[in-house]
C-alpha cells in the first residue's frame, strides 16, 4: 500500500458507515484478508502435494463477510456453496477446522475426511454440509424455512424433534431466517427457479444470495444467463424483493443485505440479493482461467479486488493507519502458520470409518423393536385405502409429519372443502388427510419432482417428518440428484452430525393395460444401488401398512414403493392391523411353503407366481414363493433357507431383465449358494425393451405367470 496515501483523523462517525463503528469495520478487514489467505495456503498445500484439491473464494469476501455480520450462527440456518469460506469465519468456522477438512483429517468438524475442502459444515453453528451438485442446496433451504414457519405454529412439533435422535440441536426461533448462496452459473440450474418460486408461493424466510463473479468455470455470464443479469429476470417475480450490489464493496453489501435480511426476519416472505464479485483466481486448481479470460480482462478484475480496496478505504478513513494493517496481516500469518503446523499433524480418518454414518446408528429398523403381530380390525381394506390409514394414525402421533405432493391435498381451496369431496391423489391415497389434520400438514405441490424431494431435505435436517409423493416412478428422474446426492448421504457426509429420515412414496409399476412407456415403469434397482436409502415394495395391504409405519419411525430416508396394479386388487387386502403395526426392514414374507422350486419374487410378481404355482400343483410341483417386500435391505437368509431346502430357483422382477434387481439375487445366490443348486438359477423379467400401450404388447414385455410355469418346469426338468 502507497506511504503517500492521506489519513483522515477526525472523529470517528458511525453513521457514514451504515452504523458500523471502527472494531466492526476492523474485523471485516481481518476476516477478508484471513479468508484470502487460507486460500493462498490451501493452493501451496496442494501443490506440495499435502491436501488433494482446492477451490478458493477470492474475491467473493466482501459480501459474505458482510452477510455474517447480519446473520446469527447457531440461530438462523445456513445452506452455503464451496466459495463461502469468509461467511463460514464470519459465523465461526475457524481456520483450523477449514484446514482439517483441507487434509482430510479424521477430526474434521464437517465430514470426518468425507467431502472435499470448502463444503463447509457445522452442527453447532446450523451450518448445513453442502454437496458438490450445484444448485442443489436452493430447495433445501426452502424447506429449512418451511420448517420454521411450521414450528412456529406447531410447538409440539418443535419438542417431539428434540425427543429424536440428534433432537439436541432442533431449535426455532421466531424470526430465523433461512441463508442460501450459490453463484451466476448456479442460477441456471432448474432448481433455482423451483426454489424461488416454492419460497415466494410460501412466502417463508429465505435469504437468496447470488454472489456473480461473471464465470461459470468458463462460460461467462452472458452465454449462462438471458440478458446477463439474473436480478433483472428476477425483477418481477412475485412476493420477491431483489436487491443489487457491488459485492466487491462491504458496505454497500452490508446495506443491501441489511434491507433483504429485515425483510425475511420480518417474516414478509423472501429476497434475494444479487452481488457482483469476482474471481481473481482460476475455478479451481484444477483449472487455468488464462486459457479463456484475456489479460485485460484479469487485470480489470484485479482494480475491483476487494482486499486491497478495503484496506486503502480504512486508511483513507483514518480507520486504520498503514502500520497496523501490517500488524493485523502479520497476526493473520501466524495463526495461519500455527492451524497448518497442527492440521498437517493430525491423524487421518481409520479405513474401517468407511462404513460409519451409512445408517442410522440410533433406529434400527430391521430389529426386533419392528416385529409385531397384527391386530385386525374392521373390513378388509385395498392397498391404496391402507395408505390414508397408516398415515393418518402417525399423524396423530407424531405431529412432525407433514404429507405433500402433487394434488395429494384434498382441495387447495380451503373454503371450497365443504362442497366438494376431494381429491387426496390421482390414486386416492391420501384423500381425507388434508380435512382431518389442515393445509399445513397436508398441501399440493407444483409439478416439480426436484423441489418436492429437495424441500422434503430441508425439512428433515431441521427435524420433521416430510412424507413426500412422486406420484408417478416415471417422473422420478427430475429428483435423482435430490435422492441420490443429497438426501440418501447427508448422514454420511456429514460424519454423522446432520441426518435426512424423510419418506418419499412413488407409485410405481405396469400390467395397467394402457399405461405405456411413462406410466408403466420399474427401475427399483437404481435406488436400491443407492447407499443409505432404505426402499421396500409391498405386494399386499398388510405389508404396506407394516412397512410404511416403519419407514416413518425409523430415522434413514426411505422410499417406499407402491404399485399401481396391487392398489385395489381384491386379493391382496387386510383388515387394518392397528397403529402400532410394524414389518422390520429386511424381512421376507414366505407367501407359498413349497418343497420343489423356489420362486423368489416382490411387487406384482407374487401374486402371478402364486398362480403360475397353482397351476403346477396341478402337475405335483411344488412352488415356494419368497416375497421379498423390502428390497434394501433385502432377507438373504430367508432366500438362502428357501434356496437351500428346494435347490431350485427362479428370480422373477417386472423390471427388465438385463441388469434389473433380480439380476443381483441371482449373481448372488450362484455365487454363495452354488453347491446347494440341482439347476441354474433362473430369471424372468421384462424385456429390454419400454412398455407399450397396446395391452397385447404389455402382456408380451412383462413377466407373466405363464413364464413363471415354463421357467419352473424347466428347472424341474433339468
Amino acid at each position: 500500500m502507497s506511504s503517500h496515501v492521506k489519513i483522515k483523523t477526525s472523529q470517528f462517525d458511525a453513521s457514514k458507515y451504515h452504523g458500523l463503528d471502527r472494531d466492526t469495520l476492523v474485523r471485516l478487514y481481518r476476516t477478508m484478508f484471513l479468508s484470502r489467505r487460507l486460500d493462498d495456503r490451501e493452493i501451496q498445500l496442494k501443490r506440495q502435494n499435502h491436501i488433494y484439491f482446492q477451490i478458493s473464494g477470492a474475491g467473493h469476501e466482501a459480501v459474505q463477510a458482510a452477510a455474517g455480520l447480519l446473520l446469527k450462527p447457531g440461530y438462523d440456518w445456513f445452506f452455503p456453496y464451496y466459495r463461502d469460506r469468509a461467511l463460514a469465519l464470519m459465523l465461526g468456522v475457524t481456520p483450523y477446522e477449514m484446514l482439517l477438512q483441507s487434509v482430510g483429517a479424521n477430526d474434521d468438524p464437517a465430514s470426518g475426511g468425507r467431502q472435499m475442502p470448502s463444503h463447509w459444515g457445522s452442527r453447532r453453528l446450523n451450518v448445513v454440509p453442502s454437496a458438490s451438485a450445484t444448485g442443489m442446496q436452493w430447495l433445501h433451504a426452502v424447506g429449512s424455512a418451511e420448517a420454521s414457519l411450521y414450528y412456529d405454529q406447531h410447538p409440539k412439533a418443535l419438542d417431539q424433534a428434540r425427543k429424536a435422535p440428534l433432537g439436541e440441536s432442533a431449535n426455532c426461533h421466531r424470526d430465523e431466517i433461512a441463508y442460501v448462496s450459490g453463484g451466476d452459473g448456479s442460477t441456471s440450474e432448474g432448481e433455482f427457479y423451483e426454489a424461488l418460486n416454492a419460497a415466494s408461493l410460501r412466502r417463508v424466510p429465505v435469504l437468496f444470495l447470488v454472489e456473480d463473479n461473471g464465470y461459470a468455470i468458463s462460460v461467462p455470464v452472458e452465454a449462462q444467463t438471458a440478458g446477463g443479469s439474473i436480478s433483472k429476470l428476477m425483477g418481477n417475480f412475485p412476493q420477491l424483493p431483489v436487491e443489487e450490489c457491488d459485492g466487491t464493496d462491504p458496505l454497500a453489501s452490508y446495506a443491501a443485505l441489511g434491507r433483504a435480511v429485515a425483510h425475511c426476519r420480518a417474516r414478509r416472505g423472501p429476497a434475494m440479493v444479487h452481488a457482483h464479485v469476482i474471481r481473481p483466481y482460476s475455478h479451481s486448481l484444477s483449472d487455468d482461467e488464462r486459457l479463456y479470460k484475456t489479460q485485460k480482462e484479469r487485470q480489470d478484475e484485479a482494480h475491483r479486488d476487494p482486499l486491497p480496496k478495503f484496506g486503502l478505504f480504512l486508511v483513507r478513513e483514518g480507520i486504520l493507519d498503514e502500520k497496523e494493517i501490517e500488524s493485523i496481516e502479520a497476526e493473520v500469518d501466524r495463526e495461519i502458520l500455527d492451524a497448518t503446523d497442527r492440521a498437517l499433524a493430525a491423524a487421518a480418518p481409520p479405513a474401517d470409518s468407511v462404513y460409519a454414518c451409512v445408517y442410522s446408528p440410533d433406529v434400527d429398523p430391521t430389529g426386533k423393536e419392528f416385529e409385531a403381530e397384527p391386530q385386525l380390525t374392521g373390513q378388509p381394506k385395498t392397498m391404496v385405502e391402507m395408505v390414508p390409514a397408516t398415515l393418518a394414525d402417525e399423524m396423530s402421533r407424531d405431529e412432525r409429519i407433514v404429507v405433500f405432493g402433487e394434488d395429494v391435498a384434498d382441495c387447495t381451496h380451503e373454503e371450497n372443502l365443504a362442497s366438494v369431496k376431494g381429491k387426496g391423489g390421482v390414486f386416492k391415497a391420501t384423500q381425507g388427510l388434508q380435512r382431518r389434520f389442515g393445509s399445513a400438514r397436508v398441501f399440493n405441490t407444483p409439478i416439480a419432482e426436484a423441489a418436492i424431494v429437495g424441500r422434503a431435505v430441508g425439512m428433515a435436517v431441521r427435524g420433521l417428518k416430510p412424507v413426500a409423493e412422486i406420484q408417478f416412478f416415471d417422473y422420478i428422474w427430475p429428483a435423482m440428484t435430490q435422492l441420490r446426492n443429497e438426501l440418501s448421504n447427508l448422514r454420511w457426509r456429514s460424519a454423522g452430525h446432520f441426518k435426512c429420515p424423510a419418506i418419499v412414496r412413488v407409485a410405481i409399476g405396469g400390467y395397467l393395460r394402457g399405461g405405456a412407456i411413462y406410466h408403466s415403469q420399474c427401475g427399483e434397482v437404481i435406488f436400491t444401488h443407492v447407499p443409505g436409502l432404505r426402499v421396500v415394495m409391498p405386494s399386499t395391504a398388510l405389508d404396506l401398512c407394516g412397512l410404511l409405519r416403519t419407514a416413518i419411525r425409523a430415522d434413514d430416508p426411505v422410499l417406499v414403493l407402491e404399485h399401481k396394479h396391487l392398489y385395489r386388487q381384491p386379493y391382496n387386502r387386510s383388515p387394518y392391523p392397528g397403529p402400532d403395526f410394524t414389518i422390520p426392514f429386511g424381512k421376507a414374507r414366505v407367501a407359498l411353503e413349497g418343497k420343489d422350486v423356489s420362486v423368489i419374487a416382490y411387487g406384482a410378481l407374487v401374486h402371478r407366481a402364486e398362480v403360475a404355482a397353482a397351476e403346477l400343483a396341478r402337475e405335483g410341483v411344488s412352488v415356494e414363493i419368497l416375497d421379498l417386500r423390502s428390497l434394501s435391505p433385502y432377507d438373504w437368509e430367508a432366500i438362502a433357507a428357501s434356496v437351500t431346502k428346494t435347490n431350485r430357483v427362479v428370480v422373477a422382477y417386472e423390471d427388465s431383465r438385463s441388469w434389473g434387481y433380480g439380476a443381483e439375487i441371482a449373481a448372488r445366490i450362484a455365487d454363495e449358494l452354488f453347491d446347494q443348486l440341482d439347476a441354474p438359477v433362473r430369471r424372468v423379467a421384462a424385456t429390454d425393451t419400454f412398455c407399450a400401450y397396446q395391452p397385447k404388447l404389455e402382456d408380451a414385455i412383462l413377466p407373466q405367470a405363464d413364464d413363471i410355469v415354463r421357467a419352473v418346469r424347466d428347472l424341474t426338468a433339468y
